[in-house]
C-alpha cells in the first residue's frame, strides 16, 4: 500500500505533466485561433501549477535558496549525465524524430546546470547574480545571460526570436 509520501510523489508528477499539457493545447489552441479555448487551457495548467506546488510544499522540498540550488543543480546534472545520453542513443538508433529534443535536452540541461551552479556561488556570499537580463531560446531552451547570442549554440535559432524573460 502506498505512504501518503508516494502518493504526493505520484500526484507531484501528474500534476506537473497536466500544467506542461495544458500550457502546449493552449499555444495550439491560440495558433488555431480559438482564444477563449486556449485562456481555459492556460487557467486550467494555472491550477494543475497551484496543486503541484502545494504537493511539492507537503513533500518539504521548499527549502532556502541555497538548498533549492543544490536540488537544482542535481536535477540538471542527472538529465545531461544520465537521463538524456541513452534516450538520445535509442532515439538515434531508431531513427526516432524525438532524437532532436533529446539532443537539445541533453545541451540545455548542462547549461542550466552550469547557471545554477554560478548562481549558487553567488548565493553562498550572499549575493544575488550580478545579471538580470536572462534570453530563452524557445526552439531548444538555451538559456543565455546578459544578451542573446547570435545565434544559438545548440540549434542556431538566430538572437532575434530569444524570448527575455522578465
Amino acid at each position: 500500500m502506498p505512504t501518503t509520501l508516494d502518493n504526493l510523489r505520484e500526484a507531484f508528477a501528474g500534476e506537473s505533466q497536466a500544467y506542461q499539457k495544458y500550457m502546449a493545447f493552449g499555444k495550439k489552441a491560440e495558433k488555431e485561433g480559438f482564444a477563449n479555448i486556449a485562456k481555459l487551457f492556460y487557467t486550467t495548467a494555472e491550477a494543475e501549477r497551484v496543486h503541484a506546488e502545494g504537493h511539492l510544499k507537503a513533500m518539504d522540498m521548499l527549502a532556502a535558496t541555497i538548498d533549492n540550488l543544490q536540488a537544482a543543480i542535481a536535477g540538471e546534472t542527472h538529465e545531461y549525465t544520465k537521463m538524456y545520453p541513452p534516450m538520445l542513443n535509442q532515439a538515434v538508433a531508431e531513427g526516432n524524430k524525438a532524437k532532436t529534443m533529446f539532443k537539445f535536452a541533453l545541451g540545455s540541461e548542462e547549461v542550466h546546470a552550469k547557471l545554477y551552479t554560478k548562481a549558487l556561488e553567488a548565493a553562498k556570499k550572499g549575493a544575488d547574480l550580478d545579471v538580470s537580463e536572462f534570453y530563452l531560446c524557445p526552439v531548444c531552451g538555451y538559456i543565455e545571460i546578459g544578451k542573446a547570442p547570435e545565434k544559438c549554440p545548440l540549434c542556431g535559432a538566430l538572437a532575434k526570436i530569444f524570448t527575455k524573460v522578465a
